[in-house]
């Protein structure tokens, strides 16, 4: 027989009686979450194996008071067993807790804090007990002042922009209330500062009070990152980061093309549309209080996507496709929404998996790690040149996606100066691989 439910952020089986610091430990990283059970009596699979009454009756009069004593902020758990079929299993259960950050009292905070990382219980080094803090406080991050920016280095005019574009229509207005409203300026003791929220957005250098708050774009030849392509730093507002990374990715894409009543038609080899929800989500989502920046990898199999931070809501992994959705920067996200960049929130992953099967490509990864997501797209190109093909190799490899290339189509692809592009097309055409079919500016090449 099996249980009805499979492990989880906040769900995990044991099938006999795990040592009172390993119980300990679960309750902790439960407590500090999203609140879970540990059910004993069931394999991992979820088969269920069951327990012997008297190690049923010895727990319960035991393992509550071992976690109480145990932890503090003192956690009180519910223990219980219940009967499925003829066999016994023993639970213990916790909600989230209130007081965050709790920790094994034999530890101490730096060492004792624990937190859930998918199926499995973690330490949490100092980042996560810092943001643990700010969760328990109920502050999202992003709207906290920061006290050595003074609030006139808000950007009125970005702001004033955003304002007659939003979605949501009003009076075009800044003024104290308007700033209050989309969380862009904070008060503390009589004084007004700008929010994090409000430096990411609107103002001219982030980078000057968060240097870490930037993605970091490389393109690798191969499937390995090794040698390196083209690489680019995307700083400033979120919204440039955002345009820069997305003209990167774009760039360096194939791209398939025909002609139609006398006009290009295009086609990125990946769902455009899927790529532009992963950067927006590494954007609004990603935990800025981790010194780290995102990371766009690009190989001739993959894009990696790196965000620093892990969900903020109990997501299980292998159920993505559902659409739940957990904010954690609730000011930048408001914002992003209304500026027209999300269309519905939880609607990201969803649009990304829907899209890939609509072309059907292989299906995307998402993978949580130690306070990190890495979301994996698979590129249409995964037979195509391995790290010891020639640059000729690679121009040639541009004809899976179109018939006809130009000299402009290879300087952009390559990120080559005129000169080059052209020497390696007339290379290739020497050779007898492709052959050129107009001259002049209109100069095209197709393969023989």
């Amino acid at each position: 027989m099996k249980h009805s439910e499979s492990e989880s952020s906040v769900l995990e089986f044991k099938r006999t009686i795990p040592k009172d610091d390993q119980i300990v430990k679960t309750m902790i990283g439960f407590c500090n979450q999203h609140g879970g059970k540990l059910v004993i009596g069931v394999a991992n699979n979820g088969t269920i194996t069951g327990l012997g009454e008297q190690e049923v009756q010895a727990s319960l009069e035991a393992i509550d008071k071992a976690i109480y004593d145990a932890c503090s902020p003192p956690i009180i758990p519910r223990v219980y067993a219940q009967l499925i079929g003829e066999k016994t299993i023993l639970i213990i259960e916790v909600s989230a807790g209130m007081n965050k950050p709790y920790f094994r009292k034999s530890e101490g905070l730096e060492k004792g804090t624990y937190i859930r990382m998918g199926h499995h219980t973690v330490r949490a080094n100092a980042d996560m007990i810092e943001e643990l803090k700010w969760s328990a406080k109920r502050i999202s991050y992003d709207c906290t002042p920061v006290y050595h920016a003074d609030v006139d280095l808000l950007d009125h005019e970005a702001i004033q922009r955003f304002l007659e574009k939003r979605k949501v229509k009003g009076d075009a207005i800044i003024n104290y209330h308007t700033l209050k409203s989309y969380y862009l300026i904070a008060e503390e003791h009589t004084k007004t500062y700008p929010s994090v929220a409000g430096l990411l957005l609107f103002n001219q250098d982030p980078q000057y009070y968060f240097p870490e708050a930037m993605i970091i774009c490389t393109h690798f030849r191969g499937n390995e990152g090794r040698d390196v392509l083209a690489t680019t730093d995307c700083i400033g507002t979120l919204f440039q980061q955002y345009a820069d990374a997305m003209h990167f990715l774009t760039k360096r894409l194939y791209r398939s093309f025909k002609i139609k009543n006398a006009e290009r038609e295009e086609e990125l080899e990946i769902p455009e549309e899927a790529l532009r929800e992963v950067v927006i989500n590494a954007l609004v989502h990603r935990n800025y209080h981790i010194q780290g920046p995102t990371k766009i990898a690009i190989y001739d199999n993959r894009i990696e996507i790196f965000s620093p931070g892990v969900f903020p809501g109990p997501i299980d992994l292998d159920h993505l496709q559902t659409g739940a959705t957990y904010i954690r920067n609730m000011a930048i996200c408001k914002v992003f929404r209304e500026a027209g960049y999300i269309e519905k929130l939880g609607s990201g992953l969803l649009t990304l998996f829907r899209t890939y099967k609509q072309k059907n490509l292989k299906t995307p990864q998402v993978i949580q790690g130690q306070n990190y997501i890495k979301c994996i797209l698979p590129r249409e190109t995964a037979a195509g040149p391995t790290q010891k093909s020639s640059d000729l190799e690679h121009i040639l490899k541009i004809f899976d996606y179109g018939s006809e290339i130009t000299v402009a189509d290879v300087m952009e692809r390559f990120d080559l100066p005129r000169s080059t592009a052209s020497r390696h097309l007339s290379t290739l055409a020497k050779q007898g691989q492709i052959k050129r079919i107009s001259s002049g500016r209109n100069t095209r090449y197709t393969k023989t």
